[in-house]
């Protein structure tokens, strides 16, 4: 299989405080970390982790933190297209607190690619699975060249400007950025199914046929935190759609690599393989 991943990738620094700081407070972070991180590069990771062959559409700043996001992409073996940005590259923070939350601060606008970059887009076409978590109408337009799209819910607006259909949109029920349902869709370019996870109460996939819901898994290791596990369990996802699986059994699959990375603070140490 080919698939490909077109969004963002961010400088993450990551590490426990003992609460998220209140108002004039002074955090610590403990035991802080580096990865290569955000919606698109948590998802890329889990994808890198099978036997696909896996492409990333990205864009990078120009300072260090850039080369080190670079440098880390270029481990995977993955084949990476990367616009370059005259700008500094975004950097995030994240604060895990004991009960496993995730509190997050972004510096600066994440970085996406655009149509207008020269990154071989006409190589979408081949791929069987495309997951987007760009900006750019365009773009979402040309990932739509791939057999099945599959469109995070936080980038809806870009789904409605650039007039495609996707197989599916996946988000969190808890996260008010995501939440939606198919109704939100004009009917033309309602997506054929829209995933809606909801922790550890499984989730749902909403079709025109009507709602059904797939469980948690039985047995989750916690004691990490839970940044990453929504990006992880949409790059399964992805994973399985692209194999020929139906919505509602990707899911069902898809749950267990969401999940395996709450046993840790770092999730790309976690994540399983695919297969």
């Amino acid at each position: 299989m080919r698939i490909a991943v077109i969004g963002h990738v961010e400088h993450v620094t990551l590490g426990r405080v003992p609460q998220a700081p209140r108002t004039g407070e002074i955090a610590h972070l403990e035991g802080p970390r580096f990865l290569a991180g955000g919606g698109g590069g948590i998802a890329f990771f889990q994808l890198t982790r099978s036997a696909a062959q896996v492409l990333l559409l990205t864009a990078l700043g120009d300072d260090e933190a850039a080369r080190q996001v670079s440098a880390r992409l270029l481990q995977s073996g993955a084949e990476i297209h990367a616009a370059q940005r005259a700008q500094p590259h975004t950097r995030d923070l994240v604060m895990i607190t004991p009960d496993g939350e995730r509190t997050i601060v972004v510096v600066g606008e994440p970085l996406h690619p655009l149509r207008s970059d020269a990154l071989p887009w006409e190589r979408l076409a081949s791929c069987d699975a495309a997951y987007f978590t760009a900006q750019d109408p365009l773009a979402l337009q040309a990932a739509r060249a791939a057999r099945v799209l599959v469109v995070t819910a936080r980038r809806t607006e870009a789904l409605l400007k650039s007039g495609v259909r996707a197989e599916v949109v996946v988000g969190s029920a808890l996260d008010p950025r995501e939440v939606c349902a198919l109704a939100d869709f004009p009917a033309a370019r309602r997506p054929a199914a829209l995933v809606m996870t909801a922790g550890a109460a499984g989730g749902r996939v909403e079709t025109a046929g009507g709602v059904r819901r797939f469980p948690a898994p039985a047995a989750v290791a916690r004691g990490g935190g839970a940044y990453g596990a929504g990006d992880s369990f949409a790059g399964a996802l992805t994973f399985f759609l692209a194999a020929g699986l139906d919505p509602l059994e990707a899911c069902t699959r898809a749950g267990r690599y969401g999940a395996a990375v709450l046993s840790t603070v770092d999730p790309l140490e976690a994540q399983l393989t695919l297969e």
